[in-house]
Formats: C-alpha cells, structure tokens, sequence
C-alpha cells in the first residue's frame, strides 16, 4: 500500500470525528493517564488491516501495540487479536476510527476468502470493481487481495472498459473499440461488456482482448465461452452471489468479478475490551 495515501485517509477520518476534540474523553481522562486495551475478534473471519489499525495510534501518538495475528490469518471468535498500551486519551480518541476501518476491511476479506473457497477446482478467479466506498479504494482492494481475490481496475486512468453507455455513445461495440484504438496507447487491453451472444461475435470481431458476459443466464454464458474459445480473456458479471458463484465458474469463464466484496459486505465485528489504568 501507499501509505502517503493511508495517512491522509486516516488524518481525514480523525479530523472528521474529532475535529475540535473529544469532549467526553477529555472530561473523564487526565492527561497523563496510562491505559492497557485487549483487541479481540467477536466473530471468526479473515484479518485485514491490522497495520492500518495500528497506524492509526501512531499518528495519534503515544501508543504501542502488540499484535498477535497477521492479516490473513483467519480468527476465531473471542480470539486476542493484539494489546494496547499508552496514553488513554488519545487511544480513546483513536479508537473509533481505528475499528472502523479494521472490521471494513477485515469483512471484506473474510468474503473475499469465502468466494474463493468456493472456486476451488476450477480455473475461474474472483476480481473485484470499482463499488468501492469513496476515498476508501486502496484499503478495500487491498483487503480483497488478502482474502484471496485479484484487483481489477483501480481507477479510470487504469485500464479500459467499454460498457453498455459507451457503446451507445459510440454507435456500436466496433466503434467503440475503434474510437479507443485510435486514441489510447498499445499497451492498453481492450475490455468490452456485453450482454448477448450476437454482441460477444461482434466484440470478437473487434478483437476485444477481454469480454465481460454481463448479466447473461448460465446457459447463454456456456455459450459465450465456447464461442470465445480462448480467442479473448472472459469476465462474468453481473447479479452474482455466493449461492451461484460456482456454478458460473463452472461455464469455464477465467474470472468472475463480485461487486458485493466492497458495496454490500459486511463489517466483521471486533472490539476494544478491557480497559484498565496503569
């Protein structure tokens, strides 16, 4: 990660929830006072983010943490995750903020790792989108990684997909990768969605290098795939959840891309337990 990027995400994040102090902890905390926190997992699931977490309290000040697992480590509930110890302010003030995006992330990889398990013997790997929480993309595609998944596109700039507007805008698929051929450097692939058999022969024809199959039914994408033959990469996309994950890998599409691993998931649930002075 890019962690000029990380510390203006959490700088952000604490000036947002804490912009003209915390007033409860500085009612109740002296500060001089010294604290002792357990970080513990409630729920078993795959970690991401503990070094975010801990960056957090380094920015803050004052604050050492011993960690006890890795990210990627899968914990079980009531697990030990790590120990704090420092300045009881500025860990409460911190605290918040630093759970917020260590059970984001964690989620997101603990449903990454799912999906992904559920693809074992097949060739098909999980991708994830751009249904990212805004300003959060690094940290998310980071923790899809973690769980097991591969990142596409990070940005706009970084890769070209033609989808269902583009290609209205354009007047057709082969005009649309024409239009981009003419503009874009060599080095850039190709990708087009479609959503119909006769649009998978014309993205064939204009010699996508990636076909994205979007929304299509598992027949009409066995199909596709055999049409391709190998011709161009193959995505599946679209209306995708873990109940049918396996299934679609089954069409022998080379990747699936699940855009529930960062919009719709899950925070895994993980606290700040047992506090006590020192």
């Amino acid at each position: 990660m890019n962690w000029l990027v990380v510390d203006e995400i959490i700088k952000n994040a604490l000036v947002e929830d804490s912009a003209y102090g915390d007033i409860t902890t500085s009612a109740i905390v002296l500060p001089k006072s010294q604290c002792t926190v357990d970080l513990i997992a409630k729920e078993e699931g795959v970690m991401a983010g503990l070094l975010v977490f801990q960056r957090v309290f380094e920015i803050l000040g004052e604050v050492d943490i011993q960690l006890c697992v890795n990210d990627g480590e899968l914990v079980k509930a009531g697990q030990i995750i790590g120990f704090l110890k420092g300045k009881t302010q500025h860990i409460l003030t911190g605290e918040r903020i630093a759970l917020n995006l260590l059970q984001r992330m964690s989620g997101i990889a603990t449903m990454t790792h799912k999906a992904v398990d559920l693809l074992k013997g097949t060739s098909a790997k999980v991708l994830d989108t751009r249904k990212t929480t805004p300003n959060l993309r690094i940290l998310e595609k980071y923790a899809v990684v973690i769980g097991g998944g591969t990142n596409h596109r990070f940005h706009l700039s970084d890769g070209i997909l033609i989808k269902d507007n583009h290609i209205d805008a354009a007047g057709g698929i082969k005009e649309a990768i024409l239009k981009v051929r003419s503009k874009v450097s060599f080095v850039r692939k190709i990708e087009v969605e479609v959503e119909t058999l006769d649009q998978v022969k014309e993205a064939l024809d204009a010699k996508a290098d990636i076909i994205m199959l979007d929304n299509m039914s598992l027949q009409s994408m066995k199909e596709a795939v055999a049409l391709i033959n190998k011709r161009s990469i193959t995505e599946a996309s679209g209306n995708i959840t873990l109940d049918n994950i396996r299934d679609i890998a089954e069409t022998g599409v080379d990747f699936i891309s699940l855009g529930m691993l960062t919009h719709s998931v899950n925070a895994l649930d993980i606290s700040m337990k047992n506090l006590s002075l020192e």
